[in-house]
């Protein structure tokens, strides 16, 4: 988690929301890392969970993680949720929960949807505190 919250703070100089993830292969290896890009890309799927997912699959040349971990400081919104089981991850670690937008608990429950074609195992909590002051910070330097 620390790893990603150093992602997480790298985003500011680019005026993105400051978060960061990153993918454990079953050896607990980092295979990819990613963080918010939206604002420095110009493109509104560029959220650290699926740069994360991309850089992993890339590494692993398969687009399956199965085994895989993805470690991210703020609960997946659904977009992120849905890569998260698309891609066949077996756990997401998060920190900070997310009750406006989270979709692994707080709003919805993407990730462990019996429906879809693959449940996640969810650790929620993970340095919360530590997390959420990134973000909060982030929001307070906008605002004052």
């Amino acid at each position: 988690m620390r790893t990603a919250l150093t992602a997480a703070r790298e985003c500011e100089r680019s005026g993105d929301v400051p978060v960061g993830a990153l993918v454990l292969d079953p050896e607990g290896t980092v295979v990819g890392l990613g963080r918010n890009e939206r604002e420095a890309a110009g493109d509104p799927t560029a959220h650290a969970e699926v740069l994360a997912l991309r850089a992993a699959a890339r590494a692993r040349g398969q687009w399956r993680l199965t085994g895989c971990t993805l470690v991210v400081t703020l609960e997946p919104c659904t977009m992120c949720a849905g890569a998260t089981v698309l891609s066949r991850v077996d756990r997401l670690v998060f920190g900070a929960w997310d009750p406006r937008f989270g979709a692994a608990g707080s709003m919805r429950d993407v990730v462990r949807d019996n429906r879809l074609n693959h449940v996640v195992e969810v650790v929620g909590g993970v340095l919360e505190r530590e997390c959420a002051a990134v973000l909060d910070d982030f929001f307070a330097a906008r605002r004052g």
